[in-house]
């Protein structure tokens, strides 16, 4: 009988997989890294960021684009760019610059970010720069001096609404785009994207406030839908109308030669998750092609702005099980030693799901299992996988330590749960570690930062 937890694995996933192996002693290896090797060096809770995985993502879109071009003929160039938004660590943009790609900023801050990598060496002046987001002085002059005084020479700010340009130094030479107000997706609560000029006014407003302005150039048009890049008639139709637009600008405007589609390239959130990458970045090659040959205009160059596609899969959350409760004749409670909603937010606030495994004891039989955090609110629990409505681990026994691991983390949690300030019930921050690859091809391990500690929450809290 296959009562085991790594039948009910195998039975259900394919695994052993290039990313997810376990060994004989029935323990979890992610990249050929044994992770119970880790957290005895480490102790859990533990985050962690296998860089590797940034660099090879890079990779692998940026090679998928250039074959779709080839294929289709396209007579215009590919362009990658990293959101900063989706992690600002150092480490990440260090390792995201490694692979020459480009930058999209969303703050004022983020300028000052890429001060100190162009200070450090890292950042090259004749990197694409994209500055979305809402801008205030503080952005706006950030950008200027990025341009005046830093001699960046490919900084483009995309214009969210009709009034920014208008914080600019009017004798400043700036490249511009224009965000389109996109149509959200019928099921959501608003018709049209908050962010970005609609349509309607686009080519009016160029007509009279940029095309006549001699120090401003129209360079780019930016698309973006929040359900990211589907296979669905409603991205395929947003899709059309954005490089219909481009067209009918393209006319009136010889400076427009960049075409951007935004981010929301899907990563693997559960182990059963398939999307047809190489379809998709053909079919949008093709689509663009199609539709400026139709109309008579050179095809744009491509801009894309994936965030957590490049970091997202990066990225790992590892915890212990301190103890079971059994709250009825039904529900078990393992409790980790930590906080989902501290740890792993968006699990709490946007229901995310996760690559979920156990790291330890494979060969142990299973159970199903609630999972529960260490704060008092009652939202603190993960209950469900994307792929099932239950959490099966290996059974709980005497003297046996359990650890579990949640994979392809690495975008926004940060962020989102406030590294280093005060969280919900003041649950430490855990400790981060960064594995990367030497030049033999061995993997080694750096302490970025510790657990946090309860000095820094009293000097934080005014202690």
């Amino acid at each position: 009988m296959k009562n085991k937890y790594i039948d009910l694995i195998q039975q259900a996933f394919e695994v052993p997989n290039e990313e997810f192996t376990v060994n004989e002693n029935g323990e979890l290896e992610w990249f050929n890294i044994p992770l119970m090797d880790i957290i005895k060096q480490y102790g859990t809770p533990l985050r962690i960021c296998y860089l590797p995985k940034i660099s090879d993502n890079i990779k692998r879109i940026r090679r998928m684009f250039n074959v779709a071009i080839a294929k289709a003929d396209y007579e215009a160039d590919y362009n990658y760019c990293y959101c900063t938004k989706s992690s600002h660590f150092e480490f990440v943009m260090e390792e995201v610059l490694k692979s020459n790609v480009n930058l999209e900023t969303s703050s004022a801050f983020d300028i000052n970010i890429l001060e100190a990598l162009h200070d450090s060496g890292h950042l090259k002046p004749d990197t694409y720069i994209l500055c979305n987001g809402f801008k205030r002085p503080q952005y706006v002059e950030n950008i200027q001096n990025l341009i005046s005084n830093r001699g960046f020479t490919n900084v483009i700010s995309i214009l969210d609404n009709k009034f920014e340009l208008d914080l600019f130094d009017p004798n400043l030479t700036l490249n511009v785009g224009i965000r389109i107000a996109s149509e959200e997706e019928p099921k959501f609560e608003f018709y049209t994207s908050r962010l970005g000029i609609r349509y309607n006014d686009i080519i009016p407003y160029y007509r009279s406030r940029i095309k006549n302005d001699p120090n401003v150039h129209l360079k780019m048009l930016h698309f973006f839908v929040n359900t990211g890049i589907r296979d669905t008639a409603y991205y395929w139709n947003e899709l059309a109308k954005a490089v219909n637009l481009y067209c009918d600008l393209r006319k009136i405007c010889p400076d427009l030669d960049c075409l951007n589609i935004g981010g929301g390239m899907p990563i693997q959130a559960h182990l059963d998750f398939e999307f047809d990458y190489e379809y998709m970045i053909e079919e949008i090659v093709t689509q663009i092609k199609k539709i400026c040959d139709n109309n008579n205009v050179p095809v744009p160059r491509i801009f894309t702005e994936f965030g957590s596609y490049t970091v997202g899969e990066s990225g790992a959350m590892l915890y212990s099980i301190v103890n079971q409760k059994q709250q009825n004749d039904r529900e078990k409670w393992n409790m980790i030693d930590s906080s989902f909603m501290t740890t792993l937010p968006d699990t709490w606030g946007i229901n995310q799901r996760y690559v979920f495994l156990a790291i330890n004891n494979w060969n142990s039989e299973y159970e199903r299992v609630n999972l529960g955090g260490l704060t008092c609110d009652s939202e603190d629990f993960y209950n469900a996988e994307a792929h099932s409505n239950a959490i099966f681990m290996p059974k709980m026994c005497n003297n046996e330590e359990q650890f579990i691991g949640f994979f392809h983390m690495g975008a926004y949690q940060e962020s989102l749960g406030g590294f280093g300030g005060i969280q919900h019930c003041l649950i430490p921050g855990p400790k981060m570690v960064v594995i990367d690859v030497d030049e033999n091809g061995e993997w080694f391990t750096k302490l970025f930062a510790k657990e946090q500690s309860y000095k820094s929450m009293l000097k934080i809290l005014g202690y």
